[in-house]
C-alpha cells in the first residue's frame, strides 16, 4: 500500500507542478489542465492497452502483497 500511496503522492505533486508552471506561463486552468492531459490524447489504441494493462499488473501486484501481509499477520 505504501507503493500506492508513494505513487499517487508523486503524481499530485509533478502534476500540481505542472500546472503551476503552466499558470506562471499565463495560461488559464482549463488549458493548464488541457496541457497537463494531452499526452493521453494522442495516444493510440495499442499505446492505451499497453498503458491500462501495466497500470492494471501494478495495482494488481499491490493488492496481492496487501492480502498476503495481511494473511500472514492472522
Amino acid at each position: 500500500m505504501k507503493i500506492i500511496g508513494i505513487s499517487l503522492l508523486m503524481l499530485g505533486c509533478l502534476m500540481g507542478f505542472s500546472l503551476g508552471i503552466d499558470m506562471v506561463q499565463g495560461f488559464d486552468v482549463s488549458q493548464a489542465l488541457y496541457n497537463a492531459v494531452s499526452p493521453f490524447r494522442v495516444m493510440e489504441v495499442a499505446e492505451l492497452f499497453v498503458l491500462f494493462f501495466l497500470l492494471f499488473f501494478f495495482f494488481a501486484e499491490s493488492l496481492y502483497l496487501f492480502m498476503k501481509k495481511k494473511n500472514q499477520s492472522k
